[in-house]
């Protein structure tokens, strides 16, 4: 098992178990509101998948990352988290250094939060060198846009522990307990497959062939190379797949034995998407080293959106960064496609039918799914199209994509219990 976490630290652990304990823990303590965004960051902190921070940056900290893409430390790391506040609510509640304060989501304790800086920073500098744009319409901007005009820096944590409704609670993992389940396994070698999506064959040809290219000369029988994939839970938008169906589907594809259940396995990760390209395919690679991944695997337009980044950005940028700097390696994939010359499945540059080939479109899907039509074998597992309608009429009030009504009415992946 690894035990070390990015940068070579051990992975943070800033949880209070204990009720009672936690209790006693937050007495007295001015209490501060937070949205999902901070929520999921404090649990991710707490728990140690953004080891090794302890906490939300300090200036030096986010200027470093700005102009270095490392901490002050020297650490790797690419996009500042932060903890934003307005100017009139620290001055309301008399937030000073030195305060220790409760952090509360929805109407319930979370975290604590040490308070050691009170500080500004350009948003614009951090879009300019974090996203490489300043367009309000690039949503990595937004976020910044939507923030206070203060931060507070200071080591968090948590201390009411999270509780996973289904279907989720049987894919949440924290670092600690991953790194368990990789053990039991017997898994040398796992690859991450980052996922927002329903998976179609072309999702399950890239995840075969990064699992291929991880076991690199490992003997095949012994089975010692695994397959992570991680679903990306966060803020939805209308029209996204439904975050059910992306993670069962993705469980049905070995539970119809189109993976060995030995080398795959299922898991949500809480993270708003920045996307910010390929900053963000760095940052998504730490968040996995510290599950305990070996690998990790970046496809075409990885945390991109529209333009804003050349669809192989994301491959580009780790020749840009010391070998040294990351303790898990990048597979680099380029495009499956179905050629129908071969008759087959096939890899960019493996044939040369380049002009007839057939790409696996997401928008055709789609369009199929939301007239719900089944697509062939050969671009949607029946199974998974099956389970997709399930989740539909179970989850989706009727839809396999987010509605106004499933964002407001939706169950939450997570609730707090009373302290």
């Amino acid at each position: 098992m690894r035990y070390g976490g990015h940068g070579g630290r051990e992975i943070v652990d800033r949880v209070i178990a204990s009720p009672s304990e936690a209790k006693d823990s937050i007495k007295g303590l001015k209490q501060i509101a937070i949205t999902g965004r901070i929520a999921r960051e404090c649990i991710n902190i707490a728990y140690g998948f953004f080891t090794p921070l302890e906490g939300f940056m300090g200036r030096a900290d986010v200027e470093a990352v700005c102009k270095k893409m490392t901490l002050v430390n020297g650490i790797l790391w690419p996009i500042p988290i932060v903890f934003d506040i307005s100017k009139e609510e620290i001055n309301e509640k008399g937030i000073k250094k030195g305060d220790t304060v409760l952090l509360v989501y929805q109407d319930k304790a979370l975290a604590t939060l040490e308070v050691e800086q009170i500080f500004s920073y350009d948003k614009t500098k951090i879009a300019q060198s974090v996203l490489g744009t300043t367009d309000a319409k690039h949503p990595g901007v937004r976020i910044l846009h939507e923030m206070g005009d203060k931060f507070i820096g200071g080591k968090v944590t948590l201390v009411n522990t999270p509780r996973f409704n289904p279907p989720f609670d049987k894919f949440w993992y924290t670092p600690k307990e991953m790194r368990e389940r990789f053990a039991e396994r017997g898994w040398q070698r796992i690859v991450a497959h980052q996922t927002r999506n329903v998976p179609h064959s072309g999702h399950e040809w890239l995840m075969k062939g990064a699992w291929f290219s991880a076991n690199g000369e490992l003997p095949v029988e012994k089975l010692q190379t695994g397959i992570l994939v991680s679903c990306i839970i966060g803020p939805k938008r209308v029209g996204d797949y439904i975050d059910e169906a992306i993670v069962l589907g993705h469980q049905v594809l070995h539970e119809a034995r189109y993976f060995r259940d030995d080398i795959h396995m299922v898991s949500i990760a809480l993270w708003d998407m920045r996307y910010a390209g390929p900053k963000e395919a760095i940052f998504h690679a730490i968040l996995r080293e510290n599950l305990g991944c070996t690998h990790h695997m970046f496809g075409r337009d990885h945390a991109g959106v529209g333009t804003y980044y050349d669809p192989y950005d994301a491959h580009r940028i780790f020749d840009q960064i010391p070998e040294a700097s990351l303790n898990i390696k990048p597979i680099r994939i380029l495009e499956w496609w179905y050629c129908p010359i071969c008759g087959e499945v096939t890899y960019s540059g493996l044939c040369g039918h380049s002009q007839e080939k057939q790409a696996f479109s997401g928008t055709m899907i789609r369009s199929m799914i939301q007239d719900k039509v089944k697509p062939t074998k050969l671009i949607f597992r029946p199974e998974v199209f099956d389970n997709l309608m399930k989740c539909t009429n179970e989850y989706g009030f009727g839809s396999p994509f987010c509605t106004e009504e499933y964002l407001s009415k939706r169950q939450p992946i997570f609730e707090l219990p009373i302290l």
